[in-house]
């Protein structure tokens, strides 16, 4: 393996929840950080307060972290963090190119697919940033927990191993360890496909279908999710890691996650148009449904529990019609 690449600056572009907890890990990880912010009352919120309630609230952020609204403040670094939401990657990236040096790593960290293309994150990173290194950030976090420096383990996922190690050795912490994977594109399906299965999940807890029902979606889940990383190129073990299987369980269960709560509240009969609209934060898994789903068909492979989810969310289907159609359909090998 060739050395790695000194990273001592970093630069995260994205404000939110995930962006900030990034941000005071990489401080904790002794680096210097800029984060960028669309929302100029977050950008004045860290630097004045050292806080982003918006957000993060009542975490204490490090004084030493800076926010700033200029992409080239955050653009002069080291290696770039891209933490946006999925589907603003594009645009984010497009106006973020002027202003990135060719040869600055950039590290994906949205976990969905791309609406209307059907592209994973790197395909539109390489689409609107050209030959910048890329690299995958993925695994079983939820962004509270990562602020407050609880024990987290994740995917770090690079073809170039130097890059991967480099970044390892710029973000890895006593609690925020990452795993090297030489496998970018199962972790990007991995981070993808869970959001829609823990939507699933969710509908199963909110109609009562109880623990044996979760246990078998999240199983069968996990067999449509390596699929689809084996028909894109990438490796079923790296499904059996913390970017597949870690990242489903944590989702799928965990009182915290938006997609899981989300489909909670579709399945106690909520519509979906009114938990949107009571939300800032992001559930990732509803506009990637639909992509998954139009992606999968595209390369012949079978995903009904996402097929479904997607019937629910974008196509009117009754959510006990979707639920009996599953259950119908005919038996097979595991």
């Amino acid at each position: 393996m060739a050395a790695p690449r000194a990273i001592q600056r970093l630069g995260i572009i994205g404000g939110g929840a995930w962006g900030t907890a990034l941000a005071l890990t990489a401080r904790r990880a002794g680096r210097a950080v800029v984060l960028w912010a669309r929302e100029a009352e977050v950008v004045a919120a860290i630097n004045a307060r050292h806080g982003n309630p918006l957000f993060l609230p009542g975490v204490a952020l490090d004084p030493a972290m800076r926010a700033t609204g200029e992409l080239a403040e955050a653009a002069a670094a080291d290696a770039v963090l891209l933490v946006v939401p999925a589907q603003h990657l594009r645009a984010v990236a497009r106006a973020l190119r002027p202003s990135l040096s060719p040869a600055t790593p950039v590290v994906l960290c949205a976990k969905g697919i791309e609406a209307g293309s059907g592209a994973l994150m790197s395909e539109v990173a390489a689409a609107e940033l050209g030959a910048a290194p890329l690299a995958v950030l993925s695994g079983p976090t939820f962004a509270a927990e990562v602020a407050r420096g609880l024990p987290t383990a994740v995917t770090l996922a690079a073809a170039d191993p130097a890059l991967g190690a480099a970044l390892v050795a710029a973000l890895g912490t006593r609690s925020f360890r990452p795993y090297l994977s030489a496998d970018p594109v199962g972790a990007e399906i991995g981070g993808a496909v869970k959001n829609v299965l823990a939507i699933a999940c969710g509908i199963v807890a909110g109609r009562g279908l109880g623990d044996n029902a979760r246990a078998a979606l999240i199983t069968r889940g996990l067999a449509e999710m390596t699929r689809l990383a084996l028909a894109k190129g990438g490796r079923a073990e790296t499904l059996m890691g913390l970017s597949g299987l870690g990242d489903l369980t944590l989702t799928c269960t965990g009182a915290q996650s938006r997609n899981h709560s989300l489909g909670i509240a579709l399945g106690a009969g909520r519509a979906l148009a009114d938990i949107l609209a009571e939300r800032r934060s992001v559930a990732e898994g509803v506009p990637s449904a639909a992509a998954i789903a139009a992606l999968a068909r595209r390369l012949g492979i079978e995903m009904p529990i996402v097929e479904a989810v997607d019937a629910i969310l974008n196509r009117d289907a009754e959510i006990d019609g979707a639920i009996a159609a599953l259950l119908a359909r005919p038996f097979r090998s595991e």
